[in-house]
């Protein structure tokens, strides 16, 4: 799990670049066809287009110490998709409420 987690870190520093007037955020997604975890990198300037950018699949991850490894290092937001209905194990606090559109 830890080279995951470098290898998102070093893609990471290469996309992300400051320009004013932009927002940057991650969006996990839950896989349920292929039971893995997509990482994407999202940026969006003001009135243009959402770039979303493929960071990393992970397959079979304990998705809790994997965001405690990842918001370590990375004070971006995290946008979760796929996990309506679902629960985090350790408090049973649901991951997402809503349905997003993209799902």
């Amino acid at each position: 799990m830890n080279s995951d987690i470098e290898i998102i870190k070093g893609r990471l520093t290469r996309l992300f670049k400051w320009r004013p007037k932009t927002r940057y955020w991650l969006m996990l997604t839950n896989d349920t066809y292929d039971q893995t975890y997509n990482l994407f990198f999202n940026s969006q300037r003001a009135n243009e287009r959402l770039q979303s950018v493929p960071l990393h699949k992970l397959a079979h991850y304990d998705l809790e110490n994997l965001l405690k490894a990842l918001r370590q290092d990375i004070k971006l937001t995290i946008e979760f998709v796929g996990f309506t209905g679902e629960r985090w194990p350790a408090s049973q606090k649901l991951i997402q409420r809503k349905r997003v559109p993209l799902e």
